[in-house]
Parts: structure tokens; sequence; C-alpha cells
């Protein structure tokens, strides 16, 4: 008789970090270009999806560097780095204090409160549309390929099944893939 085949483990969970901090007067030209050479650095790092960098709204007020890793532990290798060490005791000549630090993994960041200025933040018009573009055929495929299967189920069990399908389809496949291919048209290039 064979053994029973083993579970495939769970995928590690995508990681978000945000770090805010506030340059040193006079000196944000430099500070910004250390932050743009810690984005570099990152690419070449093991688990490194993206980042961006989210330069104050005001002079003085805070820098936002949102950086996205394929697990926990390839954020951590990163934190240990020698090249993340290396910029961060340069940046204490010119960044005051330490920078302060904002983790966001799976769902928990569709549902955080947003992190960047709000002249950042993509016209509701075309997150609306966005939006729309990802239910539609979502909820087509299901009301005409899983509806006639579960037809026979009295209402609200019904209704719970294919709005669950739904939008754990949207929140894991479909959503990440929209935001992803319609980055440009979700935060057109600010003017001036």
């Amino acid at each position: 008789m064979n053994a029973p085949a083993a579970a495939p483990a769970a995928a590690p969970a995508r990681v978000t970090r945000i770090a805010r901090r506030r340059a040193r007067p006079g000196h944000e030209a430099e500070y910004e270009g250390m932050l743009r050479e810690m984005l570099a650095k990152m690419r070449e790092h093991k688990g490194f999806l993206g980042g961006d960098l989210i330069p104050p709204e005001a002079p003085g007020e805070e820098y936002q560097l949102v950086v996205r890793f394929a697990s926990e532990a390839e954020l951590q290798a990163w934190d240990m780095s020698d090249a993340r060490g290396a910029l961060l005791e340069r940046m204490k000549a010119v960044a005051e204090g330490e920078p302060e630090f904002r983790k966001l993994s799976g769902l928990e960041a569709w549902f955080e409160p947003a992190v960047v200025p709000a002249t950042m933040h993509p016209p509701r018009a075309r997150m609306a549309l966005v939006t729309w573009l990802g239910i539609f055929p979502t909820v087509s495929f299901f009301l005409w390929f899983v509806l006639p299967w579960i037809q026979p189920l009295p209402f609200l069990p019904r209704t719970a099944v294919l709005t669950a399908l739904i939008v754990v389809t949207m929140t894991w496949v479909v959503m990440p893939r929209l935001t992803r291919v319609l980055r440009g048209f979700l935060n057109p290039p600010r003017k001036g």
C-alpha cells in the first residue's frame, strides 16, 4: 500500500515594507540619491520584486521607500546584508533619526490605509474603471460556468459560494495582475 502523498507546502507570502524618514535640511538631494542607490542594490538581491521612492509632498516632510519582497526570509536576508548596512551608515550624515518601518503581507496590504501623499493616489474614476475591468469578466465567468452547477442550492448558500469564489479570484488572481499591467494608467506621470 502506497504512503499518502505529502501536501504541497504553501508558497511564502509576499511582503511589502514602507520605510519613512526625513532628510536633514539642505541634504535632500544627497538623501534621495542614497535611497535610489539602495533601490539599485535591492534589484541585485534575491527575492526583490520592486520598489518605489515617494518624495515628500512638501519640503521637510518624510520620504517613503516602499519595497516588495517575495518572502519574509528574503527581506530579512536583505536587512542583514553588508550592502544595506553600509548604506544605512552613510545615510546617518544626511537623514534625521532612524527610519520608521511598517510591514504589510497578504490581504493586509489591501485594507491598510494609504501610505502615500493624497496627490499620488490614482484618480477615482480610473480605479473604478480598473475594478470594473476585473469584476465584469470574473463575475461573467462564474455566472456562466459555475452557477448552473450550484443552481439547486437555496438562495443564500448559492450566493455565498458565488461571492466567495469571486472574492478569492479577484484578490489573488485578477487584481494583482490587472493593477500591475495597468500601473501606467492608474498612476499617470505627474506634470510639472
